[in-house]
């Protein structure tokens, strides 16, 4: 019997399968002009996590869906969650010289070639999550449910209402539920998304996208938080970016609300809070979000 892997294995393994076929999401009989397609391959294979691509494989994999099918909706999301770090990157938003250890995108391709990447990556997302159906026979009608919480989850009402949100903030934030409506819509809304998206790949139930949905919630807001905390005590070297940016940049953080004792408790609380709501869900093969939570909860970078 094959041993099952470890969870670093796992995502190791699943960010390469993601990284191959990003190489390859741009097609290249497409005439592309060639610094538009080099700026939005910069960033796009700079590295990171992938971990909202690999929620939506292991979300899929979690109600015996079909990962091959859900891959082109996990290219989608990384092409969004690219595009706002692009722009986030810009000096008229966060002014960074530096993302994931490297220059960031304007400082290589100028303000207006990054801007231009971050709109094809948007752009281009939607496009991919069509092939779900065009190339993977995915019912239309999910498909269309997906795409439709793509909009919903990355636009106004989501990460970008968070950002928006988020930039208001850094005129005063004074109360922790207004730091928490940033870090629910900012990071948290693509996690959800991922979820349901694979989920939906595989035909969920209203049921079990309900505790994707509060899964999502809560390790996002998780992972925010501990991004909030790796900020003040975590290492330059593993982060890719430099310590302290928040305190510069006199962003408000939960630490700075609750200190940095309480926001690891509430770390482990949410993480707890998620796996609960995911052991209800009455889901085939849950192991691997577990996993996840936990490893979010515990990383260092």
């Amino acid at each position: 019997m094959k041993t099952m892997s470890t969870i670093h294995e796992y995502i190791a393994s699943h960010a390469e399968m993601v990284e191959a076929a990003l190489i390859q999401a741009l097609p290249t009989q497409w005439n592309v002009p060639v610094s538009l397609r080099e700026s939005m391959n910069y960033s796009l294979m700079a590295g990171g996590k992938r971990l909202r691509p690999i929620l939506v494989l292991a979300a899929a994999e979690a109600l015996g869906g079909s990962q091959a099918a859900a891959l082109p909706v996990a290219l989608a999301i990384e092409m969004v969650h690219t595009y706002s770090l692009v722009h986030d990157d810009l000096p008229a938003m966060d002014n960074d010289d530096y993302r994931r250890g490297k220059l960031t995108n304007h400082k290589v391709y100028g303000e207006a070639m990054a801007i231009l990447a971050g709109d094809a990556l948007l752009t281009h997302a939607f496009y991919s999550v069509t092939q779900a159906h065009k190339v993977h026979g995915i019912p239309a009608e999910r498909v269309l449910s997906i795409t439709e919480e793509l909009a919903a989850y990355a636009g106004a009402r989501g990460m970008v209402g968070g950002q928006a949100a988020d930039m208001l903030g850094e005129q005063g934030l004074t109360k922790l539920e207004e730091l928490e409506f940033i870090h629910l819509h900012k990071t948290s809304d693509l996690i959800v998304f991922s979820l349901r998206a694979g989920a939906h790949i595989a035909g969920a139930t209203t049921a079990q996208l309900a505790a994707l949905s509060e899964f999502g919630n809560a390790i996002g807001l998780a992972f925010q938080i501990q991004d909030d905390i790796l900020d003040i005590i975590g290492d330059e070297t593993k982060l890719g970016k430099p310590v302290k940016s928040d305190e510069k940049q006199q962003k408000v953080t939960y630490p700075y609300f609750i200190g940095i004792e309480a926001s690891e408790m509430k770390v482990k609380e949410l993480t707890m809070q998620a796996k609960k709501a995911l052991l209800q869900g009455g889901f085939t093969n849950p192991e691997r979000l577990l996993q996840l939570a936990d490893y979010l909860m515990q990383r260092d970078h």
